[in-house]
């Protein structure tokens, strides 16, 4: 089993609240969101893994199993062009979890005008293969959020 990690601090709300139909509809696959504090900090990687996928508003780690977990670091922060981001890896680098992926600051993607949301999904996976998803409560960095089966 796969134990998905908190990719940051925050407050847990449930994919199912999240603005974007895309991910509360879990159409991306299952998972959860966090609503993170407004102050710069690192998203970390929320599994021992390899980065197959990396952009400053987002990117995928998957573990020795072959699971693939998404991090995405706001709702539409696509469009802010990488503003406001700094990558602390590379594609295609090993990360350990806790280990910090990406800087940014939740307080300035609301400041412009976009939503800090930040789903954390489980691809390719069935929402019954996912076990104990936290969907509300404050969570730290490193805090499980749900067991992948």
């Amino acid at each position: 089993m796969t134990t998905v990690t908190s990719p940051l601090a925050g407050r847990a709300i449930g994919l199912a609240a999240v603005p974007d139909p895309v991910f509360s509809g879990a159409m991306v696959g299952p998972g959860t969101a966090i609503d993170p504090v407004r102050e710069a900090s690192e998203a970390v990687s929320p599994v021992d893994g390899v980065v197959v996928s990396l952009h400053p508003h987002a990117f995928v780690v998957v573990d020795a199993e072959g699971h693939g977990v998404l991090t995405h670091l706001g709702i539409d922060t696509v469009q802010l062009n990488g503003q406001g981001f700094e990558l602390l890896v590379a594609k295609g680098d090993t990360v350990t979890r806790g280990q910090a992926v990406v800087r940014w600051n939740p307080a300035d993607v609301e400041a412009a005008g976009k939503s800090p949301i930040c789903p954390v999904v489980a691809l390719e996976a069935t929402a019954d293969s996912l076990s104990d998803v936290v969907e509300s409560g404050d969570v730290k960095a490193d805090d499980q959020l749900f067991g992948w089966n």
